[in-house]
Parts: C-alpha cells; sequence; structure tokens
C-alpha cells in the first residue's frame, strides 16, 4: 500500500514529543515491511522541505496552523495514488475525509479538554473543544478510529464515535529490525535520590507539581536533586518556580537530548513523575521502566493507567490528592528501596514486552481493512 501519515509534527521538531515518536515508529516499521509511506507535517527552522528516513518520506510544509490546509492540499493532489490516509488527531483534525470519503483512518492519542482550556482560556479552549469533541467524531463517523490506549478508546465512545469502529494499539519501545527490543541492561540509580520527569515543558504536563514536591521532601532529603529532560515554551515560568520555591540549586533543566543521555539521565533516577493532567499512554513511563525506574502518576489522567500497573511497576495517585498525594508516593518509595528495586525491574519486564512491531500488526491490520473498503467503494 501507499500509506500517508498527516501529523502536526515530526520527531524533530523543537516540540515534538511522544505522539510523533509513535508515528514515524509505525511508520518505519510499516515502511521496512515493504508499504511506501509518506509522512506530512510543519516545517520548521532549517529542516529540509523533503527527507528520506528509515524507509519514510518526510513531507515538510506550513507552520503550527498552515500546516493543515497544507497537508490536505498536498492529500488532494495524490487522492488517487493514496490508498489509506492515517490522520493524527492532536486536538485539531487535519479533515482528510474532506477530501476522500474511504481510505482514512483516525489516529487519537488522547482527548485534549483540560488541555483546551488551561492553554486557551476562554473563548479559544471552547472553540477548539467544541471542535474536538463535536465536530471531529462528526466528520469521522464513516472512518475507523486507532487509539493508543483503551483509556482513549473509552473517551472516544464517551463522544458518540462507534465503539466497534476503534482499535487499541499501544506504545511499543524502540526496536531493532528484527523487533526484539533494543534495551540494554540498566545502569544502577545513582548515590544521591534523584527525581526524573521527561516531558515538554508546557503548562499540562504540570511540571510544577513535581517542584513544589521536591520542595516539600528538601529538609528530609537534604541531598536530593531533579532532573528535567525536555523543552518547551514554558521553561521560563518553571525555572522562576523553582526560584520562588527554593529549590533552583536543585533542579537541572536538560533541554533536549539524545537518547543515549535521556537513557542516561532515567537509569540514574530513582524514580520518574508523571503530573500530566492527560496521557494517551505516555511514553516516557515506558522508556523509563526499561531503564529499571518505576513511576509515579495520576489516576484521573488517561493512559497512565494502563503503562502504570498500579503497585508493581509503579503508583496512581487518586487525582483529587494533587501535590499532597504526589508527595506521599514520592516519600514512599524513596523510603523503600526495596519496593523501589522491586517495581522497578517489573517495569523493565513490561518495557521489554511492549514492541514497536506488536504495535504496527494492529495498525497494519485497521489500514489494509480501510483500504479495501476504499477499492470496493
Amino acid at each position: 500500500m501507499r500509506i500517508a501519515f498527516l501529523t502536526w509534527r515530526d520527531t524533530t521538531h523543537p516540540d515534538g514529543g511522544g505522539s510523533e515518536v509513535y508515528v514515524e515508529s509505525v511508520a518505519a516499521e510499516l515502511a521496512r515491511r515493504g508499504h511506501r509511506v509518506d509522512v506530512v507535517c510543519a516545517r520548521h527552522g532549517t529542516a529540509p522541505r523533503r527527507e528520506q528516513r528509515d524507509g519514510m518520506t518526510i513531507h515538510r510544509t506550513g507552520g503550527r496552523l498552515t500546516v493543515y490546509p497544507r497537508a490536505l492540499g498536498w492529500l488532494l493532489r495524490r487522492r488517487r495514488s493514496v490508498d489509506v490516509v492515517v490522520d493524527v488527531v492532536n486536538g485539531l483534525p487535519f479533515a482528510a475525509p474532506l477530501v476522500r470519503r474511504r481510505g482514512v483512518v483516525a489516529l487519537v492519542h488522547h482527548l485534549h479538554e483540560q488541555q483546551w482550556h488551561i492553554i486557551y482560556p476562554g473563548l479559544g479552549g471552547r472553540a477548539g473543544w467544541f471542535v474536538e469533541s463535536r465536530v471531529t467524531p462528526r466528520l469521522y463517523r464513516q472512518c475507523r478510529f486507532v487509539a493508543v490506549s483503551a483509556a482513549t478508546a473509552r473517551d472516544l465512545v464517551s463522544l458518540g464515535v462507534a465503539g466497534a469502529s476503534i482499535a487499541v494499539a499501544r506504545n511499543g519501545l524502540v526496536v531493532t529490525p528484527d523487533a526484539r527490543p533494543a534495551v540494554t541492561s540498566p545502569a544502577a540509580p545513582s548515590a544521591a535520590p534523584r527525581l526524573c520527569v521527561l516531558a515538554r515543558l508546557v503548562p499540562h504536563k504540570r511540571i510544577d507539581m513535581a517542584l513544589e514536591v521536591l520542595a516539600r521532601l528538601a529538609d528530609e532529603r537534604p541531598d536530593l536533586g531533579l532532573d528535567l529532560v525536555g523543552e518547551g515554551w514554558w521553561r521560563e515560568p518553571l525555572e522562576d518556580a523553582a526560584a520562588r520555591l527554593g529549590v533552583a540549586g536543585r533542579v537541572t533543566f536538560h533541554g533536549h537530548v539524545d537518547a543515549a543521555e535521556r537513557d542516561r539521565l532515567l537509569a540514574q533516577a530513582w524514580l520518574t513523575l508523571v503530573p500530566s493532567v492527560k496521557e494517551g499512554w505516555c511514553l516516557a513511563i515506558t522508556e523509563a521502566g526499561a531503564q529499571g525506574t518505576p513511576s509515579i502518576a495520576f489516576d484521573d489522567a488517561g493512559g497512565v493507567t494502563e503503562s502504570i500497573d498500579d503497585g508493581v511497576t509503579g503508583l496512581l495517585v487518586p487525582g483529587p490528592s494533587g501535590v499532597d498525594g504526589l508527595t506521599a508516593a514520592t516519600r514512599r518509595l524513596l523510603d523503600d528501596g526495596r519496593l523501589r528495586d522491586r517495581m522497578g525491574e517489573a517495569a523493565r519486564v513490561k518495557a521489554h514486552g511492549l514492541t514497536w512491531g506488536a504495535t504496527t500488526d494492529v495498525v497494519e491490520g485497521v489500514l489494509n481493512e480501510a483500504a479495501s473498503e476504499r477499492s470496493r467503494g
């Protein structure tokens, strides 16, 4: 098949994250299986307009918002040659069903109700959520959906999407071409206790909660530190918050790092904190688990309830408990080395069992069905 992914960003974009890793990991695996794969996304910096990588062709066009009509125009010009389109609905849809009735699959990581209201309070947030919750389900009502977790699938059903049209394809882990996880034995944690947050620095990741946890535990743990791995437009407010809480000297802002450095930081951490308001799956939890590091997240944050096995590979904190609950859970794992080690080993085993090959098996099946329906249509 010729498969086209319409996605907001690619992994080289400064704001790229887990969604982009998912798309490109699946796209690369599809290319290895003999499919012709195009990825259409926004331009950024000096990145080339067209690039060949891992068997796929990346086309960069438009900016933050103009990528949507530009990508639709790209598809319109090739609508007869593309067998199936994967429309990555990241809050806003690309609206592929407007230019073709069949052969469209909607890929959804999670819904963005809280994010819309956090980032765009007022009319802008209400308008964005209206599009996502009311317009998108109607526009894609004849399409198949891929959700990255059962939690996201349930959220889609709550918006009126037919459950029978949704397939769940969970996140994998970086794999070698023969589909075995490329995970080595993790390094030992640092001698001094360290926390880690691996995320884009944006408001809805609620990294300020991790700073608050650090401040609350400062007297108990004078040697406790926090590594923030990732970059984003919310960095300066977070730096200000660290200074205000008196923990600036305990926090290291690493920015973007390569995979090897990311794994080193995760391996040396005693645990990772995921205070995000919503996640489809949270690849950071799997990446931490691959290094033998357990994670703590909130139980009302969507797919984290599947990427973390509560009490086994990490802890899920009741959402309403907020910073109090996050602090108590962090204290518990910092104080109990045996429990932490047991959870870290279970997290490592779980991560080893998640491969992009298995993810792609599900996605490829959905794409085959969508392409068959188009050929019959």
